[in-house]
């Protein structure tokens, strides 16, 4: 039990950290540049355990699987240094408990899966959490701010998010936390390379300090997602997507911290109510 809790901790922290220095980099580099080394680094460092596993024992539908979820994290990835490029991370970090009003909707919608009760309610914290925080920028919670790019970008990321989140429950009930790393870090960096080509960017040599935050990214990003991997082993995606959410009331902290972002206190209470929204609608 307390090996659970310290690896979710370790989830809670390292994900907003990663998003402190990936806001860092993206003044002076890609998003996509970004991406690239990061998952490198990490394809790197996971390249020794890769030589002892065996991989001829998985079928064609476990490696349909990896490769979706390599696609749908990278492109996550890409949306959120994108979006963290001109948008508040106390802002942008808070976005992240629509992740499950987004879901309610899509089981709603598709599935007829009809919300209860607590469903509803879960919905309606959220939607007034949100105005706490949405009311410290220019436009308030209005039309209008969903139409700019940084939020956009932030619900892009979400939503690719929310769907990897799922693949990878799957590819980790296949294999173990420790081989989904492994090919996580490997797919993400294919397809990183691909994006690359596409968009046909240049393969920059990054200086001694730019090359030390990148590598906070990676270690940060590395962590979040092996920590991720193993909280998936133990809990449900419900309960583990809800106790991800205490990482919104981090980033607050964060983007106070470290960017001077103001409006602390009405961010940390939107935040809290969110966070509330989002646990009557994934738990209840």
């Amino acid at each position: 039990m307390l090996g659970t809790v310290v690896v979710l901790a370790s989830r809670i922290v390292s994900n907003p950290l990663a998003n402190v220095f990936q806001k860092k980099l993206v003044k002076t580099h890609s998003a996509i540049l970004i991406n690239f080394y990061c998952y490198l680094f990490l394809s790197l460092f996971c390249f020794p355990f890769a030589l002892n596993i065996n991989w001829s024992v998985y079928g064609l539908n476990y490696w349909c699987y990896v490769l979706g979820a390599g696609i749908l994290c990278t492109l996550g990835n890409i949306c959120l240094i994108k979006a963290l490029q001109s948008g508040e991370m106390s802002i942008l970090g808070p976005i992240n408990s629509y992740k499950c009003l987004v879901g309610l909707a899509f089981g709603w919608l598709f599935l007829n899966e009809i919300p209860s009760l607590f469903g509803f309610l879960g919905m309606l914290l959220v939607i007034w959490g949100s105005w706490y925080i949405f009311d410290t920028v220019d436009d308030g919670l209005s039309f209008k701010l969903f139409l700019r790019k940084d939020i956009i970008l932030r619900f892009c990321a979400l939503f690719f998010s929310g769907c990897e989140a799922a693949v990878l429950k799957k590819i980790i009930l296949l294999s173990t936390p420790e081989q989904s790393f492994v090919l996580w870090c490997f797919t993400g960096l294919l397809f990183s390379f691909i994006l690359m080509i596409l968009f046909r960017k240049k393969f920059e040599v990054l200086g001694r300090s730019d090359l030390g935050k990148c590598l906070m990214v990676a270690f940060c990003f590395g962590i979040m997602q092996l920590s991720t991997n193993f909280v998936f082993l133990k809990l449900n995606v419900g309960l583990s997507l809800a106790l991800f959410q205490l990482s919104t009331i981090v980033s607050v902290l964060f983007g106070y911290k470290f960017f001077h972002e103001d409006n602390l206190l009405k961010k940390i209470i939107g935040s809290v109510i969110m966070i509330g929204g989002s646990c009557l609608i994934l738990l209840l």
